[in-house]
Order: C-alpha cells, then sequence, then structure tokens
C-alpha cells in the first residue's frame, strides 16, 4: 500500500485545525463576549503592498477560541497569526477596540525552511461588545 506523503505546510496546517476544533467556543471561554468584528489587512514583508483586506462579524456561538488566521503567502511554511492572546488581553481588559500588528514568523517557502522568514504582516483591529 502507497502512503502519499504531505508537505510541512499540509502537516502544520493539519495540526492546526486540530486544535482548533479542540479549543472550546468563544461564547464557552469569554461568557461576557457579546459580539467581535475583526478587521485584518495583509501586507508584503516591506508593510507597502497591500495584498487583502478582511472585515467580518464573529459569530461568538460557532467561533473557537484558538482564534488564528492563515498567512496568504501560499508557499509559507509553519507560519500564519494566531491572535487569541490578543483576543483574551482585550477581553480581560474589557477593552472595546485591540489593534496590532503581526509579522508572520513562518519559513518564506519549503526550500528556505531554517533560512528566510516569511514576514508577511498582518494588522488587525478587534471591536468588541460586552
Amino acid at each position: 500500500m502507497h502512503h502519499q506523503k504531505i508537505g510541512a505546510r499540509a502537516e502544520y496546517r493539519q495540526q492546526e485545525s486540530q486544535r482548533i476544533r479542540e479549543s472550546s467556543s468563544l461564547s464557552q471561554m469569554f461568557p461576557e463576549l457579546k459580539s467581535l468584528t475583526v478587521d485584518l489587512t495583509y501586507f508584503n514583508s516591506e508593510g507597502v503592498t497591500k495584498s487583502s483586506e478582511i472585515k467580518y462579524t464573529v459569530n461568538i456561538q460557532n467561533a473557537k477560541s484558538v482564534f488564528r488566521f492563515d498567512c496568504l503567502n501560499h508557499e509559507c511554511v509553519r507560519g500564519d497569526f494566531d491572535l487569541s492572546k490578543e483576543l483574551a488581553d482585550a477581553v480581560i481588559a474589557h477593552q472595546t477596540t485591540a489593534v496590532g500588528k503581526m509579522c508572520c514568523q513562518g519559513w518564506l517557502s519549503k526550500t528556505t525552511i531554517g533560512e528566510v522568514h516569511c514576514h508577511t504582516i498582518l494588522r488587525y483591529k478587534l471591536s468588541l461588545g460586552f
């Protein structure tokens, strides 16, 4: 029987998907949180060229407390953006807005593992209602 070997990126994404599935919902983790709107803007590693912008209202009942977003670099390995701590900190402090920036620490591609980081930039704004 032949087993297809999955790549490092796919293996990492499988692990992250499992971690998300096993986490509590936002409503279970933060019962005081009533609404959440997320604004995400992705930029290249220099922070100059905007590659994508996403805004959405989160379904608190269904969304998971592991609050992560994929890196838009389709070659990136072991990167992505985990905003779980930023969200938790904002909820604990009862902030109505949390704004920040993250730099992807994954590898630029499978051929640059151990050599060149991705460094795609994510600017985020979390708007929280209590």
